[in-house]
């Protein structure tokens, strides 16, 4: 079972019904996974991150999360191989103080169009290297490393805009009932739950996107 390393507990600042039936290949054949161990399904309505009309892949990550660290390499792997009509997106988890810094840094290089190619590179700097990559001087030093304007990168890191993503986002994670990272929840419906390795979750989520695909 994979280890969850975060716990949610509300910030100060940032202030069901489940499906009982599950798609299956044929009549008679038992679904791969269960509903209320390897995944839950959401109450009504369902929330979301988009709504762009693809159906919707979420993984609730954080840079401070060593797990998701293990799991980038193969998140990768998922986004470019879901079927057309499937998007992958991230949406970084405040759970506590310091994982905001890099919540917000995520936000500045979003907001900068550098996610792409700083994602993995983060991630092995933090916990292949060992570099200090806890505070947001820390993490504008590294996003300047790649090119990115420090000043910038920090003003929008800092900025109420920032702030008000991250009440926004922690308002949809506490919906979604997530309780740990790396979590996976496909459409604002279906939340990955007890998987028992990374391989699991990659699986999971195929299934459960062939799922809604055809109809949920």
């Amino acid at each position: 079972m994979i280890k969850h390393i975060a716990r949610l507990r509300l910030l100060a600042l940032l202030g069901g019904l489940l499906l009982a039936s599950a798609c299956s290949a044929s009549p008679g054949t038992p679904a791969p996974y269960t509903e209320g161990e390897q995944y839950v399904t959401l109450p009504a309505p369902h929330q979301r991150l988009s709504a762009d009309g693809k159906v919707e892949v979420v993984e609730v990550f954080s840079y401070g999360c060593i797990h998701c660290a293990h799991f980038a390499p193969t998140a990768e792997q998922l986004r470019k191989s879901l079927p057309k009509g499937v998007v992958f997106k991230l949406l970084p988890a405040p759970f506590n103080d310091e994982w905001m810094p890099f919540a917000r840094a995520y936000y500045a290089a979003d907001k900068l169009g550098v996610v792409e190619r700083t994602h993995l590179a983060l991630f092995q700097a933090k916990f292949e290297q060992h570099y200090p990559l806890n505070t947001l001087d820390e993490l504008a030093d590294f996003y300047a490393s790649h090119g990115v304007d420090r000043a910038k990168f920090l003003s929008i890191a800092n900025s109420d805009a920032a702030t008000a993503q991250m009440r926004k986002d922690l308002a949809l994670i506490q919906q979604w009932q997530v309780g740990g990272t790396p979590t996976i929840v496909v459409d604002g419906k279906y939340r990955s739950a007890q998987v028992k390795t990374l391989d699991e979750l990659v699986d999971l989520t195929r299934w459960l996107v062939k799922r809604e695909l055809a109809g949920g």
